[in-house]
């Protein structure tokens, strides 16, 4: 089987993850590191090999620079801060490599529409990395969700999104630092919030956002605070609104309720599913388990069929089937769109269209 080749750009926790994502994928494997420091590459891919080896060990280098220029890289995944992306996007699109890219993708709907034109201009694949689009239970939802009698009309949408991130922690967590992380926590958690409320609407743009940012933090260097609780209300048409919170001061939680005038559905850990071979849903109080057909039951496969894996595999498969998939940086640009419609919305504390944004 074909393997497509990935770097990984910068050595961040949320790079480990993604690290074991590519592992268990079959299709791909790592095969270069890069970061600002060389020994940090070497500690990074030392302690990952150590959980997850490739049969050849990744090359260790200091400089992303080296990395883009690497015949043995396919694909670049950019776990970098949000304020970092842009031009590591650009560069890498440049220089031929597919890019996988966690989330906020950009700092504006602008950035991220220069981002994935170059992408286009360059023929290489772009997608965020959103792992819960990739669960199996995300088709089954939509069953339920367009079978017309379980939930009939979509009429309302909450979510939230929250983990105490720990007044200890944030004096150092670039999540509160602006230049890095400018969005606090609506980029870091709303991100996802958004995203389900626009798969479900079919990605239909709400026509007005009402955003309001609740409390601000700001790490030790950060040259100002950023949003670390956030609600907003999304008006859709169709007589069918959104809203949502998402905090780094609320205790752990990642929930959405779909209203409907029939039904209702209710999924209670949207964005990380508690059980990788079985996530769960609730519709009209009956308990739905998506079972992975893969293990016919034996659950014995580890994280082969984990969502994140099932992220890279299909990024890898969209990659060797020649065609770009324009369907992945749409999810992400919409994200974008709405996003920086709330925060636009907080800061002049009215609602904001959203019409030819």
């Amino acid at each position: 089987m074909n393997k497509l080749r990935f770097g990984i750009l910068g050595a961040a926790d949320i790079a480990r993850k993604n690290w074991k994502s590519i592992y268990y994928s079959g299709n791909a494997v790592v095969t270069a590191v890069a970061s600002r420091d060389l020994a940090r590459s070497r500690r990074f891919i030392r302690e990952l090999q150590a959980e997850a080896p490739f049969r050849t060990v990744p090359v260790a280098l200091g400089s992303y620079e080296e990395l883009l220029a690497s015949p043995d890289v396919d694909a670049v995944y950019i776990p970098l801060p949000t304020g970092l992306r842009k031009e590591w996007v650009l560069r890498a699109a440049a220089a031929g490599k597919h890019i996988l890219c966690e989330k906020p993708c950009a700092l504006n709907a602008a950035d991220l529409r220069e981002m994935i034109a170059t992408c286009r201009k360059h023929r290489v694949q772009f997608m965020d990395g959103v792992m819960f689009m990739h669960n199996p239970r995300l088709d089954r939802i939509r069953t339920v969700l367009d079978d017309g009698k379980s939930v009939g009309r979509i009429k309302r949408i909450m979510s939230n999104f929250s983990f105490h991130l720990g007044e200890d922690r944030l004096p150092t967590n670039i999540r509160v630092n602006s230049r890095l992380e400018p969005a606090g926590c609506l980029g870091d958690v709303g991100w996802y919030c958004i995203r389900f409320a626009l798969w479900a609407m079919r990605w239909q743009l709400p026509r007005e956002v009402s955003a309001r940012v609740l409390s601000r933090r700001a790490a030790r260097r950060s040259p100002a605070p950023v949003p670390s609780d956030f609600s907003a209300e999304l008006i859709f048409g169709g007589e069918t609104s959104a809203g949502f919170y998402c905090s780094f001061i609320a205790e752990y939680q990642h929930w959405v309720h779909v209203s409907g005038t029939k039904g209702w559905l209710m999924v209670p850990d949207f964005v990380h599913p508690r059980d990788d071979h079985e996530p769960v849903f609730e519709v009209n109080q009956k308990e739905i388990r998506v079972k992975c057909c893969k293990c016919l039951g034996k659950h014995d496969q580890g994280l082969e069929h984990a969502q994140f894996t099932n992220m890279v595999r299909n990024f890898a498969n969209g990659v060797f089937s020649g065609r770009l998939n324009h369907e992945w940086p749409m999810w992400a640009l919409k994200t974008q769109q709405v996003m920086d419609a709330c925060l636009e919305s907080a800061r002049r504390g009215r609602p904001v269209k959203l019409l030819n944004r």
